[in-house]
């Protein structure tokens, strides 16, 4: 597993097209806040691929569906921050009638299962021409001409034929290159895919991880990949943020990540993975201890430190920041939420 370093020195310095400044998004269920995004940040530059990584229940899918005014309504709310696209403005100011001119236009979502996201009683040319038709004036015609078009473009066989069936009719991974082509129909600036991959098979991730790479490059696009996979992460992306319990505990360039993580977490993902087995010793798998804690009865400190093996008095006490590593600055800066590395002068 070599992680994707080729392309990070060029998109390090790209303006960023999307920018998550302090982004608080809760689920408000009767007396009970769920601070499932808890102050996240990150930019993510012009074509490049930033991931967001973390267990199950971390805030992963709320981060990106908070970014597209999507979270479950009535409940769910941005509380605080900001969410500003490139030539569009704040996302998080603008009410549901201007996001849904954003939606599938400057910015679109793969979702993580295609056979829910999919509307199973339209056949998927016209979902794929409805996404055109919806930012254009075209006629049906022209809309499923470049509907045959996208499906060819993501490499489905016989699209014209394809342009006329149902999803149940479709292949797990056909399904996808639907999702895809849909994501892809207006040339967004930014995609945000949530777990492209899960429901599919170990060969068919491989083709969908392929044809999102080449086509994120042919596009320009940017694209936000959020997922558990570190695998994923070290084929896909130029940088990543590990999220924990609502909040981003570290932050970095992919190679310097799988080189020296710094993070307790971190740590612990990396050391979760699976080993290649040599020779006919078996390898026990490794795991963290403990659970996340719940969200709406967060500790007062450190939200990993029930789970750390390095914790003190301090990590108990106070959350620390999230803070560049010493002697890293500027944009591309590794940053840590760990009071291991938070110097006198952060603290």
């Amino acid at each position: 597993m070599t992680p994707a370093l080729d392309a990070s020195v060029q998109v390090r310095s790209a303006p960023p097209v999307l920018s998550v400044r302090n982004l608080h998004a809760h689920l408000h269920l009767g007396d009970t806040v769920v601070r499932a995004v808890d102050g996240v940040s990150f930019d993510l530059p012009a074509g490049a691929t930033l991931s967001i990584v973390g267990e199950s229940g971390c805030g992963k899918s709320m981060t990106a569906l908070a970014i597209l005014g999507l979270l479950p309504q009535p409940a769910g709310r941005i509380t605080e921050g900001e969410v500003w696209l490139d030539g569009v403005g704040d996302l998080a100011r603008l009410d549901q009638r201007a996001l849904r001119r954003v939606r599938g236009n400057a910015v679109s979502m793969v979702f993580q299962d295609p056979m829910t996201s999919l509307n199973p009683v339209f056949r998927v040319g016209w979902q794929i021409a409805e996404a055109i038709r919806m930012h254009e004036t075209v006629s049906r015609e022209e809309a499923r001409r470049r509907a045959i078009e996208l499906l060819e473009l993501v490499g489905i066989p016989s699209p014209s034929v394809r342009c006329d069936a149902f999803p149940h009719q479709l292949s797990g991974g056909m399904r996808q290159r639907v999702m895809i082509a849909i994501a892809l129909a207006r040339r967004p600036k930014v995609m945000l895919a949530d777990e492209p991959t899960t429901a599919l098979d170990v060969t068919i991730q491989a083709q969908v991880l392929r044809l999102m790479k080449r086509l994120q490059q042919d596009s320009g696009a940017a694209l936000l990949l959020i997922t558990h996979d570190l695998g994923v992460v070290a084929q896909m992306a130029q940088r990543v943020c590990v999220m924990y319990a609502g909040v981003i505990v570290e932050e970095s360039a992919v190679g310097d990540l799988f080189a020296d993580p710094l993070h307790p977490y971190t740590r612990g993902l990396l050391a979760s993975m699976p080993k290649p087995r040599h020779g006919a010793a078996r390898q026990a798998l490794i795991s963290i201890p403990g659970t996340v804690p719940p969200l709406s009865r967060l500790p007062a400190g450190c939200r990993f430190a029930g789970r750390c093996a390095h914790v003190f008095s301090k990590c108990r006490e106070a959350e620390p920041p999230l803070v560049p590593v010493a002697g890293d600055l500027g944009p591309g800066a590794r940053k840590v939420r760990c009071w291991l590395h938070v110097g006198s002068e952060a603290a």
